[in-house]
């Protein structure tokens, strides 16, 4: 029997030897393109963002629109800070740290 790599008398040669790492190269690849587009959707193996992490703000969250009522003049200081008072006792976002 001969070997798969036999250099003479027209075997393969040495090029036999990358294919194991043209193989290698193509399953990392697949991996990351489905881990940069079908699995991104689903949250998959990506890391989770944390509570307090800006991104996570609902744009239509009655905090945010309080503070968008308050941006455009809609509501005055007082009316602002004793409706967010109220809010942070119902939606549980504790301390009154900043404009929301």
């Amino acid at each position: 029997m001969q070997t798969l790599a036999h250099f003479g008398d027209g075997g393969p040669g040495p090029w036999i030897l990358l294919f194991p790492l043209i193989w290698a190269a193509v399953v990392i690849g697949g991996i990351t393109l489905l881990r940069r587009t079908v699995w991104r959707g689903r949250g998959g193996p990506r890391r989770r963002p944390a509570v307090g992490d800006p991104s996570t703000v609902d744009d239509n969250s009655p905090i945010t629109v309080l503070g968008h009522r308050f941006a455009s003049g809609e509501i005055d200081e007082d009316e602002y800070w004793r409706r967010l008072s109220v809010l942070d006792e119902q939606f549980g976002r504790g301390g009154k740290g900043g404009a929301a």
